[in-house]
Formats: C-alpha cells, structure tokens, sequence
C-alpha cells in the first residue's frame, strides 16, 4: 500500500480484510516506508517476521541471559531471507526503578509493587551507575536500543535522574 503511486489504487482481499481500490493516502513521511517494530519474545515466528517485515526487533522483559539465544534466532532468520542482519535494530524494553540511594529505590520499587530481586534480573534497578553498567551488557550482545518502562508516570524526579545522570554515562554506547 505504501508503494502504490500517487495517482493510482490499491486493492487487497486477505483473510479477515478486504480493500478495494483504495487510493493509499496519505504517503508515510518516512521512505520508503514508515520504520516498523516487531515485538515478541518467541524464536520462530516472531523473528522470521521481524526479518521479512521490521526495521526493528524489540524483545519485552527479558534477562541479559537471553538475549544471546534471540539475538541468535534473529541472526538465522535475517539470513534465511537474504537479510544482512545488521540491518535488524534489537531493542529491549525493561522495567526500571533508578535512585540516587538505597532508599529512594527501594521506596520506588515499593511504589509500583513489583519485586527488588526480579528487577534485578529482569528489569533495571538501583543507581545510575548500576543501572549503565547492565545497559552496557546489553549493548555488547548488539542491542542498540533500550526503552525504560516507568510504572510511576508521576515520579518525575526519577525521569530527571534518567536525563541528568544516566544518559551521561550511557552516551558513549
């Protein structure tokens, strides 16, 4: 849809949809076409799809441990489909709770109830400082991109601790 020229119709008859000569408006900004992320922690279906179809692969909640296996399966199935898999964005989303001290981050950990010892293992948690140090883990199994789930949209002094101590330390990676 997104390739069919200006001027002219789209038409798709699918399992559950159906479009007849559509006129495919408007066109992305992006070109050629919008960046698309596929999300899912499976090894089969999910990466053969981010292969054929995403410029992105974002993997939800999941322990350093096994990004090595998924950033495999993404590997094989970019390759199975005559992809260069360095052209496969890896992303992890992971839940966060960052505090300049113990306190403060056990206090945030308290006020989204979620578990100290499983953020630890499938999150991000504690200082700044601890919480470059396990991005940089990440990094170096070839995820490029994080994205931080905050549970306390209202605790923005933890937003400021992100962008004022943080971000200095991740920037380099």
């Amino acid at each position: 849809m997104w390739t069919t020229p200006v001027g002219s119709t789209f038409s798709y008859s699918g399992k559950f949809y159906q479009l007849s000569d559509g006129p495919a408006l408007p066109k992305p900004v992006q070109q050629p076409t919008p960046p698309l992320i596929v999300g899912g922690r499976g090894l089969k279906k999910t990466p053969a799809l981010a292969a054929r179809f995403a410029a992105e692969w974002n993997v939800p909640f999941q322990p350093v441990g096994a990004i090595h296996e998924i950033r495999a399966a993404a590997e094989f199935a970019c390759e199975a489909v005559g992809r260069d898999p360095a052209t496969l964005c890896s992303s992890v989303a992971l839940a966060t709770v960052i505090g300049a001290n113990e306190d403060e981050i056990e206090r945030r950990a308290i006020a989204i109830n979620r578990d100290p010892e499983e953020l630890k293992t499938d999150g991000l948690y504690g200082s700044p400082t601890d919480i470059a140090a396990r991005l940089a883990e990440y990094a170096a199994l070839g995820v490029s991109r994080i994205y931080l789930q905050l549970l306390d949209i209202t605790d923005l002094e933890q937003v400021a601790l992100i962008g004022s101590e943080l971000a200095p330390l991740v920037s380099e990676f």
